[in-house]
């Protein structure tokens, strides 16, 4: 089953069982889908729909902190329960200790690598962290591992 088909399916069920945040995030995550195929005028494949989606968990990330400064805990809240829907559809997430072992054997195989490398470092370990970590994430390790 593709994940637009499972996307369908779990959006069907969120509304027979009256699950409103779910209902409403499935519904955003199929928007941004069929925009994206609208502008680009081909259908996507699963890879892309995780790359809007991890696009999503990405923004969640940023608002909620906006939302804690302002006190909105009713929002923050919300937030949160739409970050962990959005995280059932990624695949597992890895934890800052597996990010910074991928880092780590990157910048072994390249060999002797400066802090002015984090850009080709950040090019290499990307694709193998693709959908699993956050960029910021890959970041702090590569920095951390550089100092």
């Amino acid at each position: 089953m593709s994940l637009k088909d499972k996307l369908m399916d779990d959006m069907k069920n969120s509304m027979k069982n009256k699950d409103t945040i779910r209902k409403n995030t499935i519904t955003m995550i199929r928007a941004a889908i069929k925009q994206k195929e609208v502008d680009e005028r081909k259908e996507l494949n699963d890879e892309e729909i995780l790359d809007i989606i991890s696009k999503q968990l990405k923004e969640k990330k940023i608002v909620i902190e906006d939302f804690k400064k302002g006190n909105r805990e009713d929002l923050v809240e919300l937030t949160e329960a739409e970050m962990n829907i959005l995280l059932e559809y990624l695949p597992k997430q890895l934890s800052y200790e597996e990010v910074k072992n991928i880092v780590k054997d990157t910048i072994d195989n390249m060999g002797e690598v400066t802090s002015k490398d984090i850009g080709r470092i950040m090019k290499e370990v990307m694709p193998k962290v693709k959908g699993k970590a956050d960029g910021s994430l890959v970041n702090k390790a590569v920095k951390e591992l550089l100092e």
